[in-house]
């Protein structure tokens, strides 16, 4: 484990760092595109989720150092 990985766990473990994860995955993973989403609309939602994800990965690297 990193000491980034550490520190994403620390920073993200709090009623805080919870909410504002909720938040980031509300306006990305979770949010639906219409129909008519144009390729770069689909591109720019696709690098906002990949980003949510990138720190719900070292969130639970941090968590868990054996994996």
């Amino acid at each position: 484990m990193t000491d980034i990985e550490k520190q994403y766990a620390r920073v993200f473990s709090g009623p805080d760092g919870k909410q504002v994860l909720n938040h980031l995955r509300t306006i990305t993973i979770e949010r639906i595109l219409g129909p008519n989403v144009s390729n770069d609309e689909l591109r720019w939602w696709a690098a906002q989720n990949a980003l949510v994800h990138q720190i719900e990965n070292l969130i639970n690297r941090g968590n868990n150092p054996t994996q």
